[in-house]
């Protein structure tokens, strides 16, 4: 039986995150000390102990998310016998979560990842003035017919052209959309028409996934040059090919688009099915991505690991 591991992206950060896991397991102790010194910051603490809007902030929730994954990662490892190279067909994550699921498989140093993090996140907010930005998700519509929507709220007053983009596709009819904050509004009123059930804002610091994060972009794009990646030992699941990749060059041009490209969440789930993973374990903080695995494909078994019962009853 086939299996993948999948990596958690922004949004699933909470105050207490990891805390559990590190009184019990000395090597989950380890992944936050390295992470720790690695930012030159007690994120841990933070992690463990709040506050909660200080956590929530971009910069800190990316390397945050990434550092309880690799933890859960490590005590599965140390404690239950799990050899990624062995035991996973492919490996994924959501957004941030393709830096948790590249340094599971050994492309990127837990250093590396941490540091590639915080500049993205930084780089990310300083992209877009805050409050000029904006995503909603559209829920009942598919892919397509939000990309209609999309297209249809660029077109402001006097042929003035927004920007609104297809952000991520999740699946199991929720759809992300992101750009200017009067276009994505605009998305929302005209969803409200076009069939969806619902249309909601977004309580997001800034636009993620669309052509306003060119200069984001532009800042990884320099900062990945500058790092050392190694082939990964099991094939990673690209957000923005819906493909899989394991060779430096191919990584590091996914992670650059990934910035302003559609995470194509379904896709990746329905090619790793299509490929015979039957089992899809969800390492790290919260639980999202097992309940949009169960929705991509029907029959399929998404767990959770993260807490430190999670994994006490972990097994292949």
């Amino acid at each position: 039986m086939s299996r993948a591991f999948i990596f958690p992206g922004q949004g699933s950060q909470a105050v207490g995150m990891g805390s559990a896991l590190a009184q019990d397991h000395p090597a989950a102790r380890a992944v936050f000390a390295e992470i720790d010194e690695a930012l030159n910051q007690n994120l841990s603490r933070l992690m463990f102990e709040g506050p909660a809007e200080e956590l929530t902030l971009t910069a800190n929730a990316q390397p945050a998310l990434m550092a309880s994954s690799l933890a859960v990662l490590r005590v599965l490892e140390a404690e239950r016998g799990l050899d990624l190279a062995r035991d996973a067909a492919f490996v994924a994550g959501h957004s941030l979560g393709e830096y948790s699921a590249l340094a599971a498989a050994g492309s990127l140093s837990l250093a590396d990842a941490a540091r590639l993090l915080r500049l993205r996140g930084e780089a990310m907010q300083k992209a877009v003035p805050v409050g000029s930005g904006a995503m909603a998700a559209l829920l009942g519509l598919d892919v397509g017919a939000a990309a209609e929507v999309a297209a249809a709220a660029r077109q402001g007053e006097a042929g003035q052209s927004d920007v609104c983009d297809v952000a991520n596709d999740n699946g199991a009819g929720q759809v992300v959309v992101s750009g200017d904050r009067v276009a994505v509004e605009r998305a929302v009123a005209l969803a409200q028409g076009r069939g969806a059930k619902r249309a909601v804002m977004l309580n997001v610091s800034a636009p993620f996934h669309c052509r306003l994060m060119a200069p984001a972009a532009d800042a990884m794009r320099a900062a990945l040059e500058a790092v050392s990646l190694r082939p990964a030992a099991v094939p990673v699941m690209a957000n923005v090919l819906a493909a899989p990749i394991s060779e430096p060059a191919a990584i590091r041009a996914a992670l650059v688009e990934q910035v302003t490209g559609t995470v194509r969440w379904r896709e990746c789930v329905a090619a790793m099915a299509a490929s015979g993973v039957q089992t899809f374990y969800e390492i790290g903080t919260g639980k999202v991505l097992s309940g949009l695995v169960k929705r991509i494909v029907s029959g399929t078994s998404a767990t959770p690991v993260g807490t430190p019962a999670e994994v006490a009853a972990f097994t292949l």
